[in-house]
């Protein structure tokens, strides 16, 4: 399995073009985020969680020419703005759906959207979807098994994922003790932690490192980062030795 982080910021708090913040003028590449998302390339398949405003870019820049399906953690803008950029990758495979995967409520935004991709006299050139509704129970991706993870992001139900040994969390700030038994002992977790104080829907990174240790995984990365976390480089200094700052185009192989 490789797993490579398409984009490992966020939208919340970003601040205006004229920000004069150290994150924001930094020449370290780690901290130019697009917004986050996850390609998992695993049984011969290419999987991508959640298609955020900067899903083209990160496509292009990862050289990534065969989608297989896309799975959406929630419904908020920053995950879900690219979907309509999965038109070349219907092209590239003879006009063949994209299968899209989410909860109910997601997929019912998305239709609400996105709903030119779902007429019933559809405009040439449209994107090609197959909708795919997943509940708290495993689920396949051909032979690819995936185990959601029920979250909430502040009061909005969110979904996680497992694949074998790797671990995906982002915008949660809550996980009941039933569902932290399906994260624990991977090999790779990544969890959001948007920034150094507290946050009323996410990790901030207090949190995320408690709950990184609680999870025993042999490596963590985290994710969905804003400025207000601090420069990569300052922060990767107080991390546990196990524990990482992601960044984006960063590959994983498991």
């Amino acid at each position: 399995m490789t797993l490579t982080f398409l984009g490992t910021g966020t939208s919340s708090g970003v601040p205006v073009l004229t920000c004069h913040c150290s994150v924001c003028q930094s020449l370290d590449f780690r901290d130019q985020r697009m917004r986050t998302s996850m390609l998992v390339e695993v049984d011969n398949q290419t999987i991508v969680i959640d298609s955020g405003p900067d899903f083209r870019l990160q496509m292009l820049r990862s050289k990534v020419r065969k989608l297989d399906a896309i799975i959406y953690t929630h419904e908020h803008k920053d995950h879900t703005a690219g979907l309509d950029d999965i038109r070349p990758f219907n092209y590239l495979n003879g006009n063949k759906p994209v299968s899209i995967y989410g909860h109910q409520r997601v997929l019912e935004q998305l239709k609400t959207e996105f709903h030119y991709a779902f007429a019933e006299q559809k405009y040439p050139g449209v994107p090609v979807i197959d909708l795919q509704v997943i509940e708290n129970k495993t689920f396949e991706i051909g032979v690819t098994k995936i185990l959601p993870i029920d979250l909430l992001h502040h009061k909005l139900q969110v979904f996680g994922y497992r694949f074998g040994d790797f671990s995906y969390v982002t915008d949660a700030n809550y996980i009941s003790e039933i569902e932290k038994e399906k994260l624990k002992n991977s090999k790779v977790l990544v969890l959001n932690a948007l920034q150094i104080t507290k946050h009323i829907s996410h990790f901030n990174l207090e949190e995320a490192i408690e709950l990184a240790v609680e999870l025993n995984a042999e490596r963590t990365y985290f994710t969905h980062i804003s400025h207000k976390l601090g420069l990569h480089k300052e922060i990767s200094l107080k991390l546990p030795p196990n524990i990482f700052l992601a960044y984006d185009g960063l590959k994983i192989r498991i």
